[in-house]
């Protein structure tokens, strides 16, 4: 067997051995939304340590477990805490924790983040729904591991972000009052913030926002056949849109002052794309 899929099955083992509970929606939690899991009916929790082989987060608010129950009468399962490229981990230990999450039934895969806005015509704390990525920044999570039997090795990438899901997550948030960007988001390496010429070169490749998640997981789900559907929250205004420097003091304090609105907009989105 291959030894990727065999660490995931081992993996999924192990989690079975802990709770049955089947989730319908996965969701990733990207930074500002540290508290969200008190949102969640909970069920059951898992650390990340205590999975044989699975990574761990290192990175300063991302806690590590998965919590499993109920937002809104749909059941969930809660990565808090997600595994990001430049903490060191290979790309196919980045996105382990997704593929488990398929394995253990969510067909829906919500991911959020904080980003940086490469769009001069977004405002600090605006939130974008994502509609597609680029990715040639980082290595492809399918390269890594004999993924066949999971889904296609050459799969079609035309609706990561699945167009019927964005929909309704629009009209969702447009009820409840919110008005949502919408755009292109591009996956850098990190841990370094980019460079002014770098960010030039994304908004003439069409990005409207950039971070350092959210694709490669968004990738690794849908070559398993979860559809997929993006949020991210405009912590900053990317290098060189604004004379001012960036530091993740900003990033941390924008994530906080619009944590509210996060928070209520996840659990509108749940419900909306869990029906």
């Amino acid at each position: 067997m291959d030894k990727y899929v065999e660490k995931l099955e081992n993996c999924v083992e192990y989690v079975r051995t802990v709770t049955d509970f089947v989730p319908s929606v996965a969701i990733v939690l990207g930074s500002g939304l540290n508290n969200y899991a008190d949102q969640v009916e909970k069920v059951c929790e898992i650390s990340y340590r205590d999975i044989p082989g699975f990574p761990v987060s290192t990175a300063p608010g991302h806690d590590g477990r998965f919590i499993f129950g109920w937002i809104r009468k749909v059941p969930v399962v809660v990565m808090k805490g997600r595994i990001h490229y430049y903490e060191g981990y290979e790309i196919s230990d980045v996105v382990l924790p997704v593929r488990l999450m398929r394995c253990l039934g969510a067909g829906v895969l919500l991911l959020t983040n904080a980003a940086g806005g490469v769009n001069k015509d977004f405002h600090v704390g605006n939130f974008m729904v994502i509609r597609d990525q680029i990715t040639c920044f980082v290595p492809s999570p399918l390269r890594d591991g004999d993924w066949s039997a999971y889904g296609s090795v050459f799969p079609d990438m035309s609706d990561v972000y699945d167009s019927e899901l964005a929909g309704k997550i629009l009209a969702a948030a447009g009820r409840a009052g919110y008005v949502l960007q919408q755009g292109v988001y591009l996956q850098a390496s990190g841990p370094a913030f980019e460079t002014k010429a770098e960010i030039r070169a994304f908004r003439t490749m069409g990005a409207d926002a950039v971070g350092m998640s959210t694709a490669v997981e968004a990738t690794a789900a849908h070559q398993m056949g979860m559809r997929v559907c993006g949020l991210s929250c405009i912590t900053n205004m990317a290098c060189g849109v604004t004379d001012r420097p960036i530091t993740g003091a900003e990033v941390n304090e924008t994530a906080e002052r619009v944590a509210a609105d996060f928070t209520a907009l996840v659990s509108l989105i749940t419900e909306a794309v869990g029906k």
